[in-house]
């Protein structure tokens, strides 16, 4: 789901004519094996990523909660937004190198690398490319998801206050998946920012963003900027989702 969603939103358009299109043309020109196309980063760096955002809302939350254990709406926002914060020291590394290798077939077949090429080519200045469009995604991204989070939870939970381990996956999915279709338009210009040939097409720094949103407005129209939101919203609401629950029960347990 993720990589269709890349693909959605790093190609030109009308190269698909939906995600399943885009599945379709992927299965036949690549095989099972293109749908896991920069695997390797996404496995070693959703890890750290998801722990540091969990961690901080967590910590920030626990600051501001009252001795009965509310907290308000107002601070909830706050702790979302510095874990997204907090978060994007792991997360652009992890998302370029993702991306170029999800988009490493448009290069001819001598100029294609592995994962460890692209880190050495990238650099470490090369990892944080597009991190002012990422931290824009990924703030308000954190201060939807958390507060609706836990605030669906209140709602799903019994006349104890308990919330079944369905309702809570149920709360993370719907926060999450609400969260994504929100910031799908900065996520499309952090994919055009970061795929291969985007800094020499819009530039690097805060002053590409405006430039890749205009030319992909004037270009390809407003819809454009919610390419892949279908498959976006799909793949965070439930790795979100299965994180979100999973913290909460090993939290319980510890």
């Amino acid at each position: 789901m993720d990589i269709v969603k890349t693909r959605l939103q790093g190609a030109a358009q009308g190269a698909y004519s939906g995600p399943i299109d885009c599945a379709r043309q992927l299965l036949r020109k690549e095989g099972i094996k293109g749908f896991y196309s920069g695997l390797g980063a996404n496995v070693v760096g959703v890890t750290p990523e998801k722990a540091i955002k969990l961690a901080v809302n967590d910590a920030v939350r626990e600051k501001f909660e009252k001795d009965d254990g509310s907290i308000s709406l107002g601070h909830e926002i706050l702790a979302g937004a510095m874990a997204g914060f907090c978060q994007v020291i792991a997360t652009n590394p992890m998302e370029i190198i993702k991306i170029r290798m999800q988009t490493m077939y448009l290069k001819p077949t001598a100029e294609q690398m592995g994962t460890v090429q692209v880190i050495r080519y990238l650099g470490i200045k090369g990892l944080y490319r597009g991190t002012p469009a990422t931290l824009i995604r990924d703030v308000p991204f954190s201060f939807i998801i958390f507060p609706g989070y836990s605030n669906l939870k209140r709602v799903l939970s019994d006349d104890q206050g308990d919330c079944s381990l369905t309702n809570n996956l149920l709360a993370g999915v719907v926060s999450a998946a609400v969260g994504a279709g929100a910031v799908t338009p900065m996520d499309v210009i952090k994919t055009r920012l970061q795929v291969s040939g985007g800094n020499e097409l819009y530039g690097e720094g805060v002053a590409a963003i405006p430039r890749c949103i205009s030319h992909t407005w004037k270009t390809e129209g407003m819809s454009a900027l919610f390419a892949g939101v279908g498959p976006r919203m799909t793949v965070v609401g439930c790795l979100f989702g299965i994180s979100l629950l999973s913290f909460d029960v090993c939290k319980s347990m510890l």
